[in-house]
Protein backbone atom coordinates (compact mmCIF):
# COMPACT_ATOMS: atom_id res chain seq x y z
CA UNK A 1 0.00 0.00 0.00
CA UNK A 2 0.94 3.27 -0.98
CA UNK A 3 1.84 5.79 2.03
CA UNK A 4 -0.18 8.50 0.74
CA UNK A 5 -3.36 6.36 -0.56
CA UNK A 6 -5.40 8.07 2.05
CA UNK A 7 -3.92 11.51 2.70
CA UNK A 8 -4.79 13.19 6.07
CA UNK A 9 -6.85 15.75 5.81
CA UNK A 10 -4.74 18.78 6.25
CA UNK A 11 -4.10 20.38 9.88
CA UNK A 12 -5.69 16.90 11.61
CA UNK A 13 -4.72 15.40 14.34
CA UNK A 14 -3.10 13.22 12.44
CA UNK A 15 -1.10 15.63 10.79
CA UNK A 16 0.16 16.93 14.24
CA UNK A 17 0.85 13.55 15.59
CA UNK A 18 3.04 13.12 12.36
CA UNK A 19 4.71 16.26 13.27
CA UNK A 20 5.46 15.00 16.74
CA UNK A 21 5.89 11.17 16.70
CA UNK A 22 9.05 10.28 17.65
CA UNK A 23 9.21 7.59 15.44
CA UNK A 24 8.85 7.14 11.18
CA UNK A 25 5.40 6.78 11.61
CA UNK A 26 3.54 6.90 8.09
CA UNK A 27 0.97 9.27 7.00
CA UNK A 28 -0.91 5.91 6.25
CA UNK A 29 -0.80 4.55 9.56
CA UNK A 30 -1.85 7.96 10.79
CA UNK A 31 -4.91 8.39 8.17
CA UNK A 32 -5.58 4.38 9.63
CA UNK A 33 -5.66 5.73 13.15
CA UNK A 34 -8.13 8.90 12.53
CA UNK A 35 -10.28 7.25 9.68
CA UNK A 36 -10.97 3.98 10.67
CA UNK A 37 -14.14 3.67 9.12
CA UNK A 38 -12.50 4.10 5.67
CA UNK A 39 -10.05 1.30 5.82
CA UNK A 40 -12.62 -1.04 8.47
CA UNK A 41 -10.49 -1.29 11.27
CA UNK A 42 -12.44 -1.65 14.67
CA UNK A 43 -11.44 0.82 18.02
CA UNK A 44 -9.39 -1.82 19.84
CA UNK A 45 -7.35 -2.70 16.60
CA UNK A 46 -6.01 0.71 15.71
CA UNK A 47 -5.64 1.57 19.26
CA UNK A 48 -3.33 -0.85 19.68
CA UNK A 49 -1.49 -0.08 16.68
CA UNK A 50 -0.89 3.23 17.63
CA UNK A 51 -0.07 2.16 21.22
CA UNK A 52 2.47 0.10 19.81
CA UNK A 53 4.43 2.54 17.02
CA UNK A 54 4.54 5.25 20.07
CA UNK A 55 6.00 3.21 22.51
CA UNK A 56 8.60 2.24 19.98
CA UNK A 57 9.35 5.56 19.47
CA UNK A 58 9.52 6.32 23.63
CA UNK A 59 12.20 3.44 23.96
CA UNK A 60 14.47 4.98 21.13
CA UNK A 61 14.50 8.04 22.72
CA UNK A 62 15.34 6.72 26.01
CA UNK A 63 18.06 4.91 24.71
CA UNK A 64 19.62 7.78 23.06
CA UNK A 65 19.17 9.83 26.59
CA UNK A 66 20.86 6.89 28.73
CA UNK A 67 23.31 7.10 26.28
CA UNK A 68 24.11 10.44 26.19
CA UNK A 69 23.88 10.45 30.18
CA UNK A 70 26.17 7.67 30.54
CA UNK A 71 29.76 8.11 32.40
CA UNK A 72 32.47 9.39 29.60
CA UNK A 73 35.50 6.96 29.55
CA UNK A 74 39.12 7.03 28.11
CA UNK A 75 41.60 4.30 27.09
CA UNK A 76 45.15 4.35 26.65
CA UNK A 77 46.81 4.74 24.37
CA UNK A 78 45.12 8.46 23.26
CA UNK A 79 48.27 9.28 20.64
CA UNK A 80 49.97 6.87 18.79
CA UNK A 81 51.03 8.24 15.15
CA UNK A 82 54.91 9.51 15.25
CA UNK A 83 56.22 7.55 18.02
CA UNK A 84 55.04 10.53 20.56
CA UNK A 85 57.15 10.81 23.74
CA UNK A 86 57.45 13.75 26.27
CA UNK A 87 54.67 15.52 26.00
CA UNK A 88 53.52 18.97 27.12
CA UNK A 89 49.98 19.85 27.20
CA UNK A 90 48.47 23.61 28.15
CA UNK A 91 45.12 24.71 28.42
CA UNK A 92 43.95 28.29 26.58
CA UNK A 93 40.33 28.69 26.96
CA UNK A 94 38.50 25.78 26.18
CA UNK A 95 41.12 24.26 24.14
CA UNK A 96 44.41 21.88 24.95
CA UNK A 97 47.33 22.11 23.03
CA UNK A 98 49.90 18.69 22.72
CA UNK A 99 53.28 19.50 22.06
CA UNK A 100 55.43 15.91 21.68
CA UNK A 101 59.14 14.45 20.41
CA UNK A 102 58.42 12.95 16.95
CA UNK A 103 59.89 13.40 14.03
CA UNK A 104 63.14 15.54 15.25
CA UNK A 105 62.56 18.24 12.81
CA UNK A 106 60.56 20.50 14.95
CA UNK A 107 56.81 19.60 16.68
CA UNK A 108 53.71 19.40 15.48
CA UNK A 109 50.84 20.45 17.90
CA UNK A 110 48.09 18.99 18.85
CA UNK A 111 44.42 20.04 19.80
CA UNK A 112 41.30 18.69 21.82
CA UNK A 113 38.46 19.66 23.84
CA UNK A 114 38.77 16.64 26.15
CA UNK A 115 41.83 15.41 26.95
CA UNK A 116 41.13 12.37 25.14
CA UNK A 117 40.82 12.77 21.63
CA UNK A 118 43.17 14.95 19.60
CA UNK A 119 43.32 16.71 16.12
CA UNK A 120 46.87 17.16 14.36
CA UNK A 121 46.77 20.72 13.31
CA UNK A 122 50.61 20.56 12.10
CA UNK A 123 54.12 21.96 12.48
CA UNK A 124 54.17 24.69 15.21
CA UNK A 125 58.34 24.94 15.04
CA UNK A 126 60.29 23.94 12.14
CA UNK A 127 64.42 23.16 13.70
CA UNK A 128 66.90 23.01 10.88
CA UNK A 129 69.01 21.58 13.39
CA UNK A 130 67.05 18.42 14.26
CA UNK A 131 67.09 16.16 17.23
CA UNK A 132 64.11 17.99 18.88
CA UNK A 133 62.66 16.92 22.36
CA UNK A 134 60.82 17.46 24.94
CA UNK A 135 59.26 20.80 24.51
CA UNK A 136 57.68 22.78 27.25
CA UNK A 137 55.42 25.87 26.10
CA UNK A 138 54.49 28.23 28.82
CA UNK A 139 51.96 31.43 27.77
CA UNK A 140 53.19 34.36 29.52
CA UNK A 141 49.63 35.93 30.77
CA UNK A 142 50.68 38.01 33.52
CA UNK A 143 53.71 39.69 31.01
CA UNK A 144 53.06 40.06 27.10
CA UNK A 145 50.51 37.40 26.02
CA UNK A 146 52.77 35.61 24.13
CA UNK A 147 53.82 31.58 23.99
CA UNK A 148 57.17 30.65 25.03
CA UNK A 149 58.43 27.26 23.62
CA UNK A 150 61.20 25.56 25.09
CA UNK A 151 63.06 23.11 22.95
CA UNK A 152 66.03 20.66 23.12
CA UNK A 153 67.81 20.10 19.77
CA UNK A 154 70.95 18.96 18.71
CA UNK A 155 73.96 21.70 19.23
CA UNK A 156 75.65 22.31 16.29
CA UNK A 157 79.24 23.67 17.73
CA UNK A 158 79.32 20.80 19.98
CA UNK A 159 82.46 19.30 21.03
CA UNK A 160 83.55 16.05 19.23
CA UNK A 161 82.56 13.32 21.67
CA UNK A 162 80.66 15.70 24.09
CA UNK A 163 76.82 16.50 24.87
CA UNK A 164 75.41 17.48 21.19
CA UNK A 165 72.23 19.01 22.66
CA UNK A 166 70.97 22.35 23.71
CA UNK A 167 67.84 23.98 25.33
CA UNK A 168 66.76 27.31 23.85
CA UNK A 169 63.60 29.48 23.39
CA UNK A 170 61.22 30.49 20.78
CA UNK A 171 58.21 32.50 20.76
CA UNK A 172 55.03 33.06 18.98
CA UNK A 173 51.42 34.82 19.14
CA UNK A 174 49.32 31.75 19.16
CA UNK A 175 49.52 28.17 20.60
CA UNK A 176 49.66 26.76 17.05
CA UNK A 177 52.61 28.97 16.34
CA UNK A 178 54.69 29.45 14.42
CA UNK A 179 57.11 29.85 17.29
CA UNK A 180 60.20 31.97 16.12
CA UNK A 181 63.63 30.80 17.56
CA UNK A 182 65.10 33.59 19.90
CA UNK A 183 67.73 32.20 22.17
CA UNK A 184 69.38 29.35 23.17
CA UNK A 185 69.54 29.15 26.95
CA UNK A 186 71.63 25.68 28.20
CA UNK A 187 74.11 23.94 26.03
CA UNK A 188 74.80 20.29 26.82
CA UNK A 189 71.54 20.16 28.55
CA UNK A 190 67.57 18.36 27.83
CA UNK A 191 64.20 18.87 29.19
CA UNK A 192 63.72 22.56 30.32
CA UNK A 193 60.47 23.59 31.99
CA UNK A 194 58.96 27.22 33.11
CA UNK A 195 57.63 27.84 36.06
CA UNK A 196 55.67 30.57 37.33
CA UNK A 197 55.56 31.35 41.23
CA UNK A 198 52.04 32.63 42.72
CA UNK A 199 54.22 35.93 42.58
CA UNK A 200 54.88 36.23 39.57
CA UNK A 201 58.57 35.43 39.41
CA UNK A 202 59.80 32.68 36.81
CA UNK A 203 61.76 29.74 37.27
CA UNK A 204 63.71 27.64 34.77
CA UNK A 205 64.31 23.59 35.57
CA UNK A 206 66.40 21.40 33.34
CA UNK A 207 68.89 18.92 33.03
CA UNK A 208 72.67 19.05 32.13
CA UNK A 209 74.03 16.13 30.53
CA UNK A 210 77.90 16.72 30.77
CA UNK A 211 78.48 14.69 33.71
CA UNK A 212 75.53 12.30 34.74
CA UNK A 213 71.90 13.55 34.27
CA UNK A 214 71.33 16.44 37.27
CA UNK A 215 68.15 18.76 37.59
CA UNK A 216 69.32 22.58 38.00
CA UNK A 217 67.03 25.24 38.52
CA UNK A 218 67.90 28.73 37.25
CA UNK A 219 65.95 32.03 37.97
CA UNK A 220 64.79 34.05 35.33
CA UNK A 221 64.01 37.96 34.87
CA UNK A 222 61.47 36.93 31.58
CA UNK A 223 60.78 34.09 29.67
CA UNK A 224 64.11 34.31 27.65
CA UNK A 225 66.56 35.67 30.02
CA UNK A 226 68.25 33.96 33.36
CA UNK A 227 68.60 35.68 36.11
CA UNK A 228 71.92 34.66 39.29
CA UNK A 229 73.19 31.47 39.64
CA UNK A 230 71.73 28.54 38.32
CA UNK A 231 71.28 25.59 41.79
CA UNK A 232 72.10 22.06 41.36
CA UNK A 233 68.70 20.49 42.88
CA UNK A 234 68.22 16.82 42.04
CA UNK A 235 70.71 13.92 40.87
CA UNK A 236 70.68 10.36 41.08
CA UNK A 237 71.03 9.06 44.32
CA UNK A 238 68.33 5.98 44.45
CA UNK A 239 68.28 2.22 43.39
CA UNK A 240 65.01 3.11 41.38
CA UNK A 241 66.56 5.87 39.35
CA UNK A 242 69.22 3.58 38.42
CA UNK A 243 67.71 0.60 37.12
CA UNK A 244 68.70 1.13 33.74
CA UNK A 245 71.31 4.07 33.68
CA UNK A 246 71.36 6.66 36.01
CA UNK A 247 68.80 9.42 35.44
CA UNK A 248 67.22 11.89 36.52
CA UNK A 249 65.46 14.21 34.02
CA UNK A 250 61.82 15.48 33.04
CA UNK A 251 61.68 17.61 35.37
CA UNK A 252 57.85 19.29 35.87
CA UNK A 253 56.83 21.93 39.31
CA UNK A 254 53.42 21.77 41.20
CA UNK A 255 52.93 24.25 43.83
CA UNK A 256 50.58 22.93 46.55
CA UNK A 257 49.51 24.24 49.74
CA UNK A 258 52.68 26.44 49.49
CA UNK A 259 55.07 23.74 48.98
CA UNK A 260 56.89 23.07 45.67
CA UNK A 261 56.89 19.52 44.22
CA UNK A 262 59.85 18.45 41.63
CA UNK A 263 58.61 15.42 40.09
CA UNK A 264 61.23 14.02 37.86
CA UNK A 265 61.55 10.39 36.05
CA UNK A 266 64.39 8.17 36.67
CA UNK A 267 66.04 5.92 35.05
CA UNK A 268 66.60 5.25 31.18
CA UNK A 269 63.67 6.33 29.01
CA UNK A 270 64.48 3.12 26.78
CA UNK A 271 63.41 0.68 29.60
CA UNK A 272 60.59 -0.92 31.28
CA UNK A 273 62.13 0.49 34.50
CA UNK A 274 61.79 4.43 33.80
CA UNK A 275 58.89 5.71 36.22
CA UNK A 276 57.88 9.03 37.97
CA UNK A 277 58.58 10.03 41.58
CA UNK A 278 59.18 14.25 43.17
CA UNK A 279 60.74 15.92 45.97
CA UNK A 280 59.83 19.04 47.97
CA UNK A 281 60.73 21.88 49.54
CA UNK A 282 59.89 25.32 50.43
CA UNK A 283 61.48 27.20 48.25
CA UNK A 284 61.39 27.05 44.26
CA UNK A 285 65.14 26.58 44.36
CA UNK A 286 65.53 23.96 47.49
CA UNK A 287 67.25 22.38 49.10
CA UNK A 288 64.59 19.36 47.59
CA UNK A 289 63.80 16.31 49.50
CA UNK A 290 63.07 13.09 47.48
CA UNK A 291 59.87 11.54 48.84
CA UNK A 292 60.46 8.02 50.84
CA UNK A 293 58.16 6.32 48.79
CA UNK A 294 58.98 7.20 45.38
CA UNK A 295 58.20 5.93 42.61
CA UNK A 296 54.85 7.25 42.30
CA UNK A 297 53.66 5.58 39.29
CA UNK A 298 55.85 2.72 37.27
CA UNK A 299 55.70 -0.63 35.87
CA UNK A 300 53.74 -3.54 35.63
CA UNK A 301 53.01 -6.73 34.37
CA UNK A 302 51.43 -5.10 31.42
CA UNK A 303 52.23 -1.77 31.68
CA UNK A 304 56.01 -0.34 30.72
CA UNK A 305 58.38 2.79 31.30
CA UNK A 306 55.56 5.11 32.27
CA UNK A 307 57.43 8.80 32.39
CA UNK A 308 58.65 11.97 31.25
CA UNK A 309 54.80 13.92 31.86
CA UNK A 310 53.32 17.09 32.39
CA UNK A 311 50.31 18.35 34.80
CA UNK A 312 47.21 19.92 33.38
CA UNK A 313 44.28 21.30 35.46
CA UNK A 314 40.73 21.04 33.76
CA UNK A 315 38.19 23.71 34.28
CA UNK A 316 36.96 22.14 37.71
CA UNK A 317 40.10 22.06 38.95
CA UNK A 318 40.96 18.66 38.38
CA UNK A 319 45.12 16.98 37.72
CA UNK A 320 45.61 14.91 34.91
CA UNK A 321 48.79 13.94 33.98
CA UNK A 322 50.04 13.28 30.41
CA UNK A 323 52.86 11.50 29.83
CA UNK A 324 54.61 8.04 27.52
CA UNK A 325 54.54 4.57 28.20
CA UNK A 326 56.59 1.79 26.01
CA UNK A 327 54.99 -0.32 24.00
CA UNK A 328 56.50 -3.66 25.44
CA UNK A 329 59.54 -3.89 28.32
CA UNK A 330 62.46 -4.58 25.92
CA UNK A 331 65.21 -1.87 25.80
CA UNK A 332 63.91 0.80 22.68
CA UNK A 333 62.04 3.97 21.89
CA UNK A 334 58.81 2.46 20.55
CA UNK A 335 56.78 5.14 23.11
CA UNK A 336 52.78 6.35 22.66
CA UNK A 337 51.29 9.12 24.92
CA UNK A 338 48.83 8.17 27.74
CA UNK A 339 46.64 10.35 30.22
CA UNK A 340 45.77 9.69 33.92
CA UNK A 341 44.78 11.65 37.11
CA UNK A 342 47.14 12.62 39.75
CA UNK A 343 45.71 14.29 42.65
CA UNK A 344 47.05 14.77 46.55
CA UNK A 345 45.35 13.66 49.76
CA UNK A 346 44.99 15.72 53.01
CA UNK A 347 48.32 15.09 53.84
CA UNK A 348 49.95 16.94 50.75
CA UNK A 349 51.01 13.11 49.40
CA UNK A 350 51.31 13.55 45.98
CA UNK A 351 49.38 10.15 44.04
CA UNK A 352 48.73 8.83 40.49
CA UNK A 353 47.86 6.08 38.36
CA UNK A 354 48.84 4.84 35.32
CA UNK A 355 46.30 2.50 32.79
CA UNK A 356 46.41 0.83 29.75
CA UNK A 357 43.39 -0.47 27.65
CA UNK A 358 40.96 -0.40 30.48
CA UNK A 359 38.41 2.10 30.34
CA UNK A 360 38.47 4.89 32.70
CA UNK A 361 36.35 7.74 33.67
CA UNK A 362 37.13 10.53 31.40
CA UNK A 363 38.27 14.23 32.27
Amino acid sequence: MKTDAYPALSGSKSDRLWEASPTPISRCQLSCFGRRSVLGVGDASHKILLAASLAVGLLAAAQAVADESAPATYKNPIVTAGNPADPHVIRVGDTYYLYATTYGRGYDVLTSKDLVHWKNEGSAFDDPRGGAWAPDVFHNVRGDGKFYLYYTDNDPAHDEGGARKQIGVAVADSPRGPFVDKAVLAPGSIDAHLFRDDDGQLYLYYVEILDGFKIYGQQMSDPVTPEGERVLLIQPTEPWEMASGHVTEGPFVLKHDGRYYLMFSGSGADSRHYAIGYATSKSPLGPFEKYAKNPIVSQSETLFGPGHHCVVATPEGKLWMIYHQKHDGEINWRRFLAIDPLWFDDAGVLHGKVTRDTDEPAP
